[in-house]
């Protein structure tokens, strides 16, 4: 039930601002649109049904996870990273999203004078289901099985060696630890032609 005050200025609000209300009835379309769209991209493992007390049935979807994180970089520009299981936020309108399986976990790069470290949130995941891998110039994060699954690759700013690798998980954070790869001492002696 509306009040008198609500009717007046609902009122009011058409007649003074029309361009308002008809930018306003535009985003509610749009809005109706992308979560249609929404609701057909969502993978089916992440939609429930399930019954209410009065027999009706609720469809829920999820978890369905977004974020950016951002921090200043060594050189002291802003580094932002965006984690999640949604792959194009920015086309959300436009119905261009997609939700993906896989979370794309928090993650945190620290580099130090001799290793590098890899800091990321993966929280209700058993350590077992857990699998990361190494290379010179990249660590990779996944959860293959269990609920929920993560997947990232992650590019390190330095080449490591990756046999050095170690690392550790507790209460949903994985810490891996790489030494950084050694420059050699000098070059190689090239003969002149």
């Amino acid at each position: 039930m509306s009040s008198p005050f609500d009717e007046w200025f609902g009122k009011r609000r058409r007649s003074w601002f029309p361009d308002v209300d008809d930018m306003m009835k535009e985003m509610e379309r749009m809005m109706q649109e992308a979560f249609k769209n929404l609701e057909q991209q969502v993978p089916k493992n992440l939609v429930r049904e399930r019954k209410l007390e009065d027999g009706s049935t609720v469809r829920e979807m999820g978890p369905i996870v977004y974020g950016y994180s951002v921090k200043i970089g060594p050189d002291g520009k802003p580094e932002v990273r965006k984690f999640g299981n949604i792959d194009t936020m920015p086309h959300l309108l436009g119905g261009g999203l997609s939700v993906k399986e896989e979370r794309e976990p928090l993650v945190d790069v620290i580099k130090g004078s001799e290793d590098v470290r890899v800091v990321a949130e993966v929280p209700g995941v058993n350590k077992e289901d857990l699998r990361v891998s190494a290379d010179e110039g990249a660590v990779t994060i996944e959860s293959a099985t269990g609920s929920p699954r993560y997947y990232k690759k992650i590019n390190l700013p330095d080449a490591v060696d990756p046999k050095t690798a170690k690392s550790t998980y507790k209460n949903g954070i994985l810490e891996v630890s790489i030494k950084l790869k050694k420059k050699g001492d000098g070059g190689v002696s090239i003969k002149i032609e």
